[in-house]
């Protein structure tokens, strides 16, 4: 990229820049002068370290976002510490050409990457988009030597990515990864990235543009990510084909964010195929009050949360979808995702009014960061409530556990059946071949808020109510079975400001529970919310047959009905049967 083109970007990025400064400023006190890179609270998502008890770790990803911000601030008084960063940074990448894990980097400084379970490709993507933003943007000011260790360790961090080859269902890995290789191409004039990144870029167009949205649909997270990784592709690519493809799936992600906003509640509306968590988090309001270049408002001055990774990208919502962020009227939403070889035909369902919005996928499985059954209430002042289904073993939810539903607007029917091809805490890493043991199992509908915890009451021998705000909220147990298991029960957990509706399916001792020996593993149940002036009684009717269960749901204006194998099986079957 030429100075020229990089001094525009840094004008229109201006405004931003005392932003910038505030969020760097606190992040020199824990800077660790030995290592050499930032030193942070440990934190596991349960998967690729093995780290336990650590109190502090010194992380490669944010020990880099913290030097490219000294260098885009212009802090001379930091500039060497952001050179000591880079360079040790870049001694830590797998740079053994004959290594599995070559053009790789571990999490942490910790943890190298012979530690780790298993190591995370994701960091040649994470780590080289990094590189080559502080290549582009300051390389006439990094030391000779430094600038070429620096594109030797993008190109590895390329040939990384190419080996890897990731498909295009994999979102944000698939965007960052062609933005690596076909700016790295660009930078770096080597053909063979570039070709490659450019192909990646289309495969991934074409995918998604079949039905108009990503497979990771509507993630609050990864949306994020996609937009500032599109974004960052049309703002340093020289290409026109790039910046056509990234533009026109850039407004898809645009668009699908704004409808799904919930103006009032301030919530994204579910379903969510990836979240990390349920309420929205001031850094993603701050992040689409940034994209509307302070025009809308999320938060308060004093709220916003400006994040390093977000300076000199280029994000900006388009200025027609405003309006989407600023007023509600009743929303109906369907949308088909694209072909997976599991989920050939899964679906999301979002339906939205001034009080309260309810979202649903047609199935999925159970894994923790999936919202599949997601709903946000107003209730009252600036209260509001999430309503969240999830399935636990041993209190960590159960990626065995596949979930298939109906909605129409306010009203759902949904059903959990047992994968015998699923993992337990994580969809891939994993897995259990449909046996494992348990002290305790259960479904559970979970209810956050942020004021007056909501009290739920049993209006029937498998039914319940609660109220949130003027909405009333009922569930009812329709069918349930599980070979040599019977003495389901409901129970209520409160845990602060979290009150959750349990259906248990086993407590006791450490149990084997075998999916392959059972006939029979299905339950199934309705979810309703009414409005002060709506009847909340629906008529729910059962058909069972040999194989399989039918549920409905009837009002005076609606009829839904759900049909689900009683045995459990593959995941592909259970999805497709």
């Amino acid at each position: 990229m030429s100075s020229t083109k990089f001094s525009r970007i840094h004008e229109e990025e201006t405004q931003w820049l005392p932003f910038l400064k505030k969020a760097l400023e606190p992040k020199h006190v824990n800077y660790n002068d030995e290592i050499k890179l930032l030193r942070t609270p440990f934190t596991s998502p349960g998967y690729h370290t093995k780290l336990r008890n650590v109190e502090n770790v010194h992380p490669i990803r944010e020990s880099l976002d913290y030097a490219l911000a000294i260098l885009d601030c212009h802090e001379d008084a930091y500039k060497d510490r952001a050179f000591e960063i880079l360079r040790t940074i870049l001694s830590l990448q797998d740079q053994q050409l004959d290594s599995p894990t070559f053009g790789i980097w571990s999490w942490y400084f910790e943890e190298p990457l012979s530690m780790m379970s298993p190591p995370d490709w994701n960091w040649a993507d994470f780590i080289g988009r990094r590189l080559l933003q502080v290549l582009i943007r300051h390389s006439n000011r990094l030391p000779g030597d430094l600038e070429q260790l620096t594109s030797q360790a993008i190109s590895h961090s390329c040939e990384a990515i190419i080996k890897r080859n990731v498909g295009p269902d994999y979102t944000n890995i698939a965007i960052m990864g062609a933005f690596v290789t076909l700016i790295a191409g660009e930078r770096l004039k080597n053909r063979t990235y570039f070709e490659y990144g450019l192909e990646r870029l289309t495969r991934l167009y074409d995918y998604s543009m079949q039905t108009g949205a990503f497979l990771e649909y509507n993630s609050p997270a990864y949306s994020t990510v996609a937009i500032l990784e599109l974004s960052a592709l049309v703002m340093y690519s020289n290409t026109a084909e790039a910046k056509r493809l990234a533009n026109e799936m850039l407004e898809a992600t645009w668009l699908m964010v704004a409808e799904h906003f919930h103006p009032l509640l301030k919530q994204w509306s579910g379903p969510h195929a990836r979240s990390y968590q349920t309420f929205l988090s001031n850094s993603h309001l701050s992040f689409l009050q940034m994209a509307c270049k302070g025009d809308v408002s999320f938060v308060s001055n004093d709220e916003f949360v400006y994040g390093l990774e977000w300076y000199a990208q280029g994000i900006v919502c388009p200025e027609r979808l405003y309006g989407l962020f600023t007023s509600i009227v009743e929303r109906e939403l369907r949308q088909d995702l694209p072909s997976y070889h599991e989920f050939r035909t899964r679906k999301a369902y979002t339906y939205m009014t001034s009080e309260f919005t309810l979202g649903t996928f047609n199935h999925n499985v159970m894994w923790k960061q999936c919202r599949n059954l997601l709903g946000y209430v107003h209730t009252g002042n600036q209260g509001r409530s999430y309503i969240q289904l999830r399935v636990l073993h041993d209190g960590y939810d159960f990626c065995s556990a596949v979930y298939t539903s109906v909605q129409e607007q306010a009203s759902v029917l949904y059903g959990i059946q047992f994968a015998l091809d699923g993992g337990d805490t994580h969809v891939n890493l994993d897995p259990i071949h449909g046996r494992m043991t348990a002290s305790d199992l259960r479904i559970r509908l979970e209810i956050g808020s942020t004021g007056d915890v909501p009290a739920w009451k049993q209006i029937g021998k498998d039914a319940f109510q609660t109220y949130l705000g003027e909405m009333t909220l009922s569930v009812k147990a329709l069918y349930g079975a599980m070979d040599e298991f019977s003495a389901f029960h409901w129970e209520l957990v409160e845990e602060g400001p979290v009150v959750s509706l349990d259906y248990v399916l086993y407590k006791g001792e450490p149990s084997m529970i075998d999916f392959h020996a059972m006939n029979e593993a299905l339950f199934m149940f309705a979810l309703t919310l009414c409005g002060p002036d709506e009847d909340s009684d629906r008529r729910s009717s059962l058909s069972i047959s040999e194989h399989e269960v039918q549920t409905s749901l009837e009002s005076p204006d609606q009829s839904l009905t759900l049909k689900l194998a009683k045995k459990p099986s593959e995941r592909v079957v259970l999805f497709h049967n």
